[in-house]
């Protein structure tokens, strides 16, 4: 890592150990505490001007996502990458930390490794996007972004897994290029995993990892009212390019809510 990326996490001191800073300095990262208030969170920015800041959803003073917005809104260009924490898995505080700029939602308890993993996976894209922010300031990516997110949440594909990073990615790339979805293995996964800097292959793993807890854990209903009778009855689940495909489908038909019909 060319440069030392400054952390700013906003956590009660003894959580904040449990983050394990020595790691990230080991990482390379430069890592600075702030207490769990949103109103220090803004001035930290000001002053310390980090990078990436990690933060609870609820806190004092002003919450994560006011805090977003109101750097987002008076940061006309670059403004830090945000991850959100919370202990809640709520679909939609995530789509509302999302929709604000949010670049993760994180549910604790979680590794520090995993924490770091996502977080260069963070700077790896920004840097190939030439800036900080994550999630563009146009509102139409935000919606396609909360549009894809929303549905990934209904079908049931967790959010904490490798896999739903890379299906959400798959999917907004093949609403706005549909030809990827015929060139999966070329194009689609070697896409995919240049952004998060690792192998098509894995990309492929991860993705077919969480279709499957999907369909272990998700509604039934819900299932089939977006994949109906189009899934063969001998898998019992959708292949990674039908999955994919479809939803990319039902996005660009404007059909991206379930139609659950009633027993």
């Amino acid at each position: 890592m060319d440069k030392k990326f400054k952390v700013l996490i906003s956590e009660e001191e003894k959580e904040y150990a449990k983050l394990g800073t020595d790691v990230f300095d080991k990482h390379g990262f430069v890592p600075k505490n702030c207490e769990k208030n949103g109103r220090r969170v803004l001035e930290e920015i000001e002053e310390f001007e980090p990078d990436i800041v990690l933060m609870d959803v609820f806190m004092s003073g002003v919450d994560g996502i006011g805090v977003i917005k109101k750097v987002k809104s008076a940061r006309k260009e670059k403004s830090p990458v945000f991850v959100i924490m919370s202990h809640f898995a709520s679909p939609i505080i995530e789509r509302e930390a999302i929709e604000a700029g949010a670049a993760y939602y994180l549910i604790k308890p979680f590794s520090t490794d995993d924490l770091l993993e996502r977080i260069t996976d963070l700077i790896e894209f920004c840097k190939k996007q030439n800036d900080y922010a994550f999630v563009s300031s146009g509102s139409g990516d935000n919606k396609l972004e909360c549009t894809v997110t929303d549905m990934l949440h209904q079908i049931g594909v967790p959010a904490h897994i490798k896999g739903y990073h890379y299906i959400r990615d798959s999917i907004i790339m093949c609403v706005r290029r549909p030809q990827l979805i015929n060139a999966v293995t070329k194009e689609l996964y070697p896409s995919v995993a240049e952004r998060y800097e690792t192998t098509p292959s894995r990309v492929e793993r991860a993705i077919r990892h969480a279709i499957e807890v999907a369909w272990d854990r998700g509604d039934l209903d819900v299932l089939n009212s977006y994949f109906g009778y189009t899934i063969h009855n001998g898998r019992g689940k959708p292949t990674n390019s039908e999955f994919v495909a479809m939803l990319a489908d039902r996005i660009r038909l404007g059909e991206d809510r379930p139609v659950v019909v009633p027993a």
